[in-house]
């Protein structure tokens, strides 16, 4: 009887320590989102420092990528950091890069036991730094939350694995799936509360991308226009293979503001390029598609993929989108839906696809939901 209730008791604070274990991942993963958008070519990451049950140290990858979240929650648990446990996101590099390894810092710091979410694909990490860890005496444990931080870092690991970014493509439709009036004018088909929701995605992305063509139309801005956050707002890419895009463009005066590269051809015209350089966008080339008109979408990834872009949000128009889709490119897709329609003469969501093609196809499902007032946002990923 004595042994059951001690085995009883033992089973009890196993649970209780993995159920605190989870909380302070969450916290860190929480922490981590706070970088998304502001540190590539560095992987958002959050961590926590907890002693005897007490949070003593925050942190999280700082704009630009440095100083890494393990160093700064380290910093702000200063000596509390002696004995206590380390929760992180991803796993600490172990390499020296523009700053020193991180497992440096944790080892020196006395931290007794580190909580990993999930380890890093990096070839120059990929488990060496857990391992160090260990041989210094230090408890590791890996996995808490490992799904989560999978999501989060994912534009972290296409990089790392396929050598572009993570591709989040961002529809807006009416209720009958069309994105703009005829003659390819631009509507607005949701409200005030689905735009916050993609500003707010648009300081999450490291770069947003549209075609030529959206831009001859719509004549955007695309950055973040909510209130104190117009500094996160993303690289401005746009696909223009013949290098159209007018020099009284609202995207190349603000050129200087807020980076533009241009995606264009190998073939376009040198004197074009110039003038975008002499405003102050990035002109980047890349091969045409053999098959298809307009540019060789994965050499277009590719080059993101070499700038440190991680996380790329593609915006528009149709074609661009069908484009992404019909290349097995978009890794997650924002579908916001409004309650109005247009009719049979606006433009489709994907050009000649059915949006079939993304809400019954067996390579998404549905990740979440929400309403928006009038409208729906539905998050699909790849299976």
């Amino acid at each position: 009887m004595i042994f059951r209730i001690l085995e009883d008791q033992f089973a009890q604070k196993i649970r209780e320590s993995k159920a605190a274990d989870q909380r302070y991942m969450q916290l860190a993963l929480a922490l981590g989102r706070r970088g998304q958008g502001r540190t590539w070519p560095n992987p958002a990451v959050g961590a926590v420092v907890v002693r005897d049950g007490v949070i003593v140290g925050r942190g999280w990858t700082q704009p630009g990528g440095r100083p890494h979240a393990e160093p700064e929650a380290l910093r702000r648990a200063g000596d509390a950091a002696r004995g206590a446990t380390l929760y992180v996101t991803l796993e600490p590099c172990s390499h020296f890069g523009r700053s020193p390894p991180c497992v440096d810092a944790v080892i020196a710091s006395g931290i007794s036991r580190v909580v990993s979410a999930i380890e890093d694909p990096n070839p120059e990490v990929a488990g060496k730094g857990h391992g160090r860890l260990r041989a210094a005496g230090i408890a590791v444990d890996i996995g808490i939350c490992a799904a989560e931080a999978a999501r989060d870092h994912a534009g972290h690991f296409r990089r790392i694995r396929d050598k572009r970014p993570h591709v989040i493509l961002k529809l807006a439709v009416s209720a009958d799936d069309k994105i703009g009036a005829a003659g390819r004018k631009p509507l607005a088909v949701t409200g005030e509360t689905a735009k916050t929701k993609v500003h707010l995605l648009r300081a999450r992305t490291d770069a947003i991308l549209v075609g030529i063509g959206t831009v001859l139309s719509d004549d955007p801005l695309l950055t973040c226009r909510l209130p104190g956050m117009e500094a996160r707002s993303p690289v401005r890419v746009v696909l223009d293979p013949a290098l159209r895009i007018p020099g009284d463009s609202r995207l190349v005066h603000s050129a200087r503001a807020t980076p533009l590269w241009v995606v264009a051809s190998e073939t376009a015209e040198a004197a074009s390029a110039m003038k975008l350089g002499a405003a102050g966008a990035e002109v980047i080339r890349v091969p045409a598609d053999s098959a298809n008109p307009g540019l060789d979408l994965p050499a277009v990834l590719h080059a993101l993929a070499e700038r440190g872009v991680s996380r790329l949000m593609v915006e528009g128009g149709a074609r661009v989108a069908a484009s992404f889709v019909a290349a097995g490119l978009v890794d997650e897709i924002w579908l916001l839906r409004g309650p109005g329609t247009v009719g049979a003469d606006g433009v489709p969501a994907l050009d000649a696809l059915p949006l079939a093609a993304i809400t019954q196809s067996p390579a998404f499902r549905v990740r979440a939901s929400e309403t928006l007032d009038k409208d729906s946002l539905t998050i699909y990923e790849r299976t």
